[in-house]
């Protein structure tokens, strides 16, 4: 049985809330989100979300970090589900805050899955997802009439146990005119050979926002035959999102929002500037 914050009884398992935190910047988060975290009695956070939000729970809220990062200690999935079955079956209100949006490459749809067929209440809060926010706070829309009519969001991690078929970067680069990446940067060298194997021309403009709508923010623009190495000369770092496509030519910075001074669970290493390349 749950309990409300009074401890009285009311039914057999509370509502778990998958809720998207936004990019970073902790002014794009939603009412509804604010609302729940402001009265949640359990959360259970990511690393990618910002400080002054955890800090809008209640005193008496119970805490669990599951963070995921790489080159840092990881809950396994499975774990933070079994944390989700159990925090429900004490609690009226229990919030899964998730950096961007739960739904978009956050595991919320397996979380989601995973809760109802044991019978737990769960709805899903969306959140404004980093492939949007992160170009947008360097100036790049994501899409654009001059460049074309279609955007893909893709994941560029590559599953450690394979069972998650490869993603068609040939494919991709003949079918969309624009390309959001996530998670992209450990596998840039060899996306970008596979997309230029698909016919993008090595020419095609490429942009790689490190850290984007946070302190740190980093812009990177080059054309993509020449993007990888020119990540590595600049030494920029995960997390970032990739843009591929004329859209990036079609930057206007005047419009960028200054990054916000945020504070993460596990921290970035700041640094700044925009680093352009011809």
């Amino acid at each position: 049985m749950s309990s409300d914050s009074t401890g009285g009884m009311v039914l057999p398992y509370g509502t778990v809330y998958l809720v998207g935190a936004g990019p970073g910047d902790p002014e794009l988060l939603t009412l509804k989100a604010h609302r729940l975290l402001s009265r949640c009695d359990a959360l259970v956070h990511d690393a990618l979300v910002p400080k002054a939000l955890l800090d809008l729970v209640p005193d008496h809220c119970e805490r669990h970090f599951v963070g995921k990062r790489r080159g840092h200690h990881s809950v396994p999935q499975p774990s933070t589900n079994a944390v989700l079955v159990e925090l429900a079956t004490r609690h009226r209100t229990v919030v899964r805050l998730k950096g961007g949006d739960p739904f978009l490459f956050g595991r919320g749809g397996e979380e989601a899955a995973h809760l109802a067929a044991r019978g737990i209440p769960v709805e899903v809060v969306p959140g404004v997802t980093s492939g949007i926010a992160a170009p947008a706070y360097a100036g790049i829309p994501v899409t654009h009439r001059r460049a074309g009519s279609s955007v893909t969001f893709v994941t560029g991690h590559e599953e450690v146990d394979k069972r998650r078929p490869g993603v068609d970067w040939q494919g991709l680069a003949r079918s969309s005119d624009g390309l959001v990446i996530y998670m992209g940067l450990h596998n840039l060298e060899r996306i970008c050979m596979e997309l230029m194997a698909g016919g993008l021309d090595p020419a095609t403009p490429a942009a790689v926002i490190q850290q984007g709508t946070v302190l740190g923010q980093r812009t990177l623009v080059a054309p993509l035959g020449v993007l990888a190495e020119r990540v590595a000369e600049e030494g920029l770092a995960s997390p970032s999102i990739v843009v591929v496509g004329r859209v990036v030519a079609e930057r206007v910075e005047a419009c960028a929002p200054a990054p916000a001074d945020a504070e993460m669970p596990i921290p970035f290493d700041v640094g700044d500037g925009i680093a352009r390349i011809p």
